[in-house]
C-alpha cells in the first residue's frame, strides 16, 4: 500500500478545494426545504461548485449520473437525485459532494434534517458528526490508522447505533479514492503508521438499527436492510505532527 505524502503546494491547492466544497455544503444545506426534489438539490450543488471555478467529482466517476448523492432516511450513500423524488417534512437528507481544483480533489458529507425532524433523528446525525470528531484525533503524526476506526466505532457504538460496514473512507489527492482504506468499525489489527502530509475521506455512515445493507436496482444507492435512518458525515482532513487540519469544514 502506497499512501502519498502531499507537498506544501498540494497541501495549498488542497486546502482551497475543501474551503470551497466546505462553503458551497453550507449553502446548499441552507437550501433544503420541505417539497424539493432531490434533482433540484443536484443542479444547486453542481452550479455552485462551477460557480468556483471547480468540476463536480462524482459527476460521471464511474459511471455515476449527478454532482451531488442525494441520500434521504434509510438511504446511506450513493442516493441518485430524481426529479420524482420530492423531501418531506421530517426526512433526513445526506449530501455528498466532491470538487476538483487545479488537479487536486476534496470530499465531504453532511446530513441536514428537512423542517421539523424528530428528537431521534437529530441524535443520530449529532452522534454521526461527532463521532468524527472523535475519530480525528488521533489523525496526527505516530498515530495508527485503525485507532480512528476503533475511536468512530465506539462513540457510535456507546449511543446504541451501527457503523455501516460495507463501505469505508479512503485517501485523497489527485485522484479521489486512494490508499487507504479508512474503516469506520472497529479493527483487530492498529492499521498503518500515519504521518504528516497524508490526506484522507474520514467518513462515518451510521445507522439507528443494523449495519446490514442492501443496494437498489440502481446499482449505486445503499440502503439499510432494515430500512432504519442513516446517517453520513465526512471531511477532508490533512495529517500532521501536532494534529488534524479538516480541510473541507468551513465555520458559518
Amino acid at each position: 500500500m502506497a499512501v502519498s505524502i502531499k507537498s506544501k503546494r498540494e497541501i495549498e491547492i488542497m486546502r482551497e478545494a475543501g474551503k470551497i466544497l466546505g462553503t458551497v455544503l453550507n449553502n446548499l444545506s441552507k437550501e433544503i426545504k420541505p417539497g424539493m426534489t432531490t434533482h433540484r438539490i443536484d443542479q444547486l450543488g453542481e452550479e455552485m461548485i462551477r460557480s468556483y471555478g471547480c468540476v463536480p467529482s462524482f459527476l460521471g466517476y464511474q459511471g455515476y449520473p449527478a454532482s451531488i448523492c442525494v441520500s434521504v432516511n434509510e438511504e446511506i450513500v450513493h442516493g441518485i437525485p430524481s426529479k420524482k423524488r420530492i423531501l418531506h417534512e421530517g426526512d433526513i437528507v445526506s449530501m455528498d459532494a466532491g470538487v476538483i481544483y487545479k488537479g487536486y480533489q476534496s470530499d465531504a458529507a453532511r446530513t441536514v434534517g428537512v423542517g421539523e425532524i424528530s428528537v431521534e433523528a437529530k441524535q443520530l446525525i449529532e452522534v454521526t458528526t461527532q463521532s468524527f470528531f472523535e475519530g480525528i484525533q488521533f489523525a496526527k503524526e505516530g498515530c495508527h490508522l485503525h485507532e480512528i476506526s476503533n475511536a468512530i466505532a465506539a462513540y457510535n457504538e456507546s449511543h446504541g447505533y451501527s457503523v455501516i460496514r460495507d463501505l469505508v473512507g479512503h485517501g485523497i489527492g489527485a485522484e479521489l479514492h486512494e490508499d487507504p482504506q479508512i474503516p469506520n468499525f472497529t479493527q483487530e489489527r492498529r492499521g498503518i503508521k500515519l504521518y504528516e502530509g497524508m490526506t484522507l475521506a474520514i467518513e462515518p455512515m451510521v445507522a439507528a438499527g443494523g449495519y446490514a445493507v442492501k443496494w437498489l436496482d440502481d446499482d449505486w444507492t445503499a440502503i439499510t436492510a432494515d430500512h432504519s435512518l442513516s446517517a453520513h458525515y465526512e471531511n477532508t482532513v490533512l495529517v500532521t505532527k501536532n494534529g488534524p487540519e479538516i480541510l473541507s469544514l468551513v465555520e458559518e
